[in-house]
């Protein structure tokens, strides 16, 4: 993760939206390196809204549904884990899109309760 306050900041939303939510996607094996780039430069496109209006957009949820669980979870760190706090304000919003959290899901740092 790097960057400015606000990317960051998105980035932390979109690692959590789409972490928790990843679990649906099946995965292929052998993601390059800029295949998983472009996932996430997507995703931070998509769920940006969710920092300004608070609840993921139709665009957001889809990209939820369509990620890989191999390019997001790597950048849920403990560092992103902090900023996030609250883990249950994550699963809202990815119920928000429709989906189900299954519980003790590991992603990265998260463990869902």
């Amino acid at each position: 993760m790097g960057g400015g306050g606000g990317v960051t900041n998105i980035m932390v939303v979109v690692a959590v939206v789409l972490a928790v939510s990843s679990w649906l996607v099946p995965t292929r094996a052998g993601l390059s390196a800029a295949e998983c780039h472009e996932e996430r430069r997507l995703a931070v496109n998509a769920c940006k809204s969710v920092l300004h209006v608070g609840v993921p957009s139709p665009q957001c949820c889809q990209r939820a549904r369509v990620s890989h669980a191999e390019c997001i979870c790597p950048d849920v760190t403990p560092e992103v884990v902090a900023i996030i706090g609250d883990i249950n304000r994550a699963i809202r919003l990815v119920e928000r899109c429709g989906r189900r959290v299954p519980h003790h899901f590991k992603c990265g740092s998260i463990t869902t309760p």
